[in-house]
This record gives structure tokens, sequence and C-alpha cells, in this order.
């Protein structure tokens, strides 16, 4: 059923076949493909790529950040049909539920592109003569964004051009239930990669993975900040788990 739009988006065949967790679509409850589940040493080895994309990321001008993610909403509007077929099939929307989702992608990028050239600080009076105070915003290092079954790309679109045009590194962990169309965000935004081509490698890591690799997200140290959307009970653990080391 998926077959042919995983591969017109650009994700390859070993990605979702013959994996150790089937995935389902909740439109008729057939399984529709097979992904294979991170470890936790794997995801640990994702961060420690992103946090080396970080240290060079953060120097690159926040104009020229936000061009990546001016080229990766061009990306999604070429893929849109493709990519609204694939969440309305994953995730049992209709179609055009699917497509609106992807237009919050696009809109997101409009908004962070346009952001990349406002990330203003203040000019601050001082007591001293000849001497002012200036403000100036530095970014936080690496993202973690986990997000929820029901709306399986556009979160992750909200946090990750956001925080890239900012100048973080991001690692996103999806829904087990929805893990197709985060392989499909995921090559398409190694699209606007290569069409940008001075971006680090590891800028933006995804993690197939279960609770216990949510798990290793939260609980590592070197994500500073990590974004969280789904149930309460989720938030309830994740919160406390976050702030025991000073997270945010």
């Amino acid at each position: 059923m998926v077959d042919g739009l995983l591969d017109r988006l650009g994700v390859p065949a070993t990605a979702y076949t013959h994996g150790n967790h089937p995935v389902h679509t909740p439109i008729d409850g057939s399984a529709i493909a097979a992904v294979h589940l991170e470890s936790k040493a794997q995801v640990t080895a994702k961060i420690d790529q992103a946090e080396k994309a970080f240290q060079a990321w953060r120097n690159v001008p926040a104009p020229r950040r936000g061009e990546l993610i001016r080229l990766f909403g061009e990306v999604l509007r070429k893929y849109k049909a493709e990519l609204g077929e694939l969440v309305s099939i994953e995730a049992g929307k209709i179609t055009q539920e699917g497509l609106g989702e992807v237009q919050e992608m696009i809109d997101i990028c409009d908004f962070a592109v346009g952001l990349s050239r406002q990330l203003y600080g203040l000019t601050i009076a001082s007591e001293r003569p000849g001497h002012h105070m200036r403000e100036t915003w530095h970014p936080l290092g690496v993202v973690g964004v986990i997000s929820a079954f029901n709306f399986p790309v556009a979160v992750w679109a909200w946090n990750t051009t956001l925080a890239l045009v900012c100048g973080n590194a991001v690692v996103w962990k999806p829904s087990e239930k929805t893990p197709l169309t985060a392989l499909a965000c995921q090559a398409l935004f190694e699209k606007a990669l290569n069409a940008f081509g001075e971006a680090p490698e590891g800028l933006s890591q995804l993690i197939i993975g279960d609770r216990e690799a949510g798990e290793a997200l939260v609980d590592d140290p070197r994500v500073p900040l990590v974004s969280a959307t789904g149930s309460t009970r989720m938030g309830r653990e994740v919160g406390p788990r976050v702030a025991a080391r000073f997270g945010r």
C-alpha cells in the first residue's frame, strides 16, 4: 500500500521492511510495514552526532540557517500530495486533513525563514559613560522532540524549523505508531540538506524506537530542551525527569 509512496518520498525499502516492529494502518488494521526499533546505544550515538553538528551549526549566521529552512519548504511544496497521503494512511486521517497537516509544515517554514532575520536583542543604557550593554541570545544545543501519533508531521516541523534557525540541532523521536511519516520527513529534509550543501552531518537526527528510546532522549544531559507532545500520563513522567537534570 505504501511502498510506492515511500519510494517517491525517498525512503529506502530497507528502512521499512523486515523490521522487528510492525506498522498498522488504523483504516483497516492491516500491517503495512515493519520498521527496525533502535536501541538505547543507538540513541546515544545519534545524540553524539547531533552535539557535534550543533558545535558547527551555532556559528552559521542566522539568515543563512534560514536558507536551509526555505529550501525545506520548497521540498515540502513539491511532495505535499505524497506526504499528505502517507499521513492519511498511517494516522487514519481523511486525505484533506493529511494535506492540511503538510501545509502547516510549509507555513511554519515560511515563518521560521522570516524569524531567521529577526533574532534581535536589546541595547541597554549603562551607567558608565561611553558604554552600553547589549543582549545576545545564544542557541541551547541539542533539542529533543517527542511527537504523538495524531499529528505525526506538523508537530515535528513546528519544533524543528524554529530550533534550526536559532542555531540548534534536533533529535526526533516520533510515536512508534507513525514511524513511516517520520522516515519520509527525514528523507525530505535530507533533500533540502543536499541542496543547501553546507550543513554539518547529523544536524537532524531521527530515532525510530519505543519507550526505552524516548527515556534515553529525555534523560540525556546533552539535551537541554525537550519538546514532548503526548498524553497527560506521558507528560507527568517526562516533566520531572527533565527537571531533575535542570533541563527545560
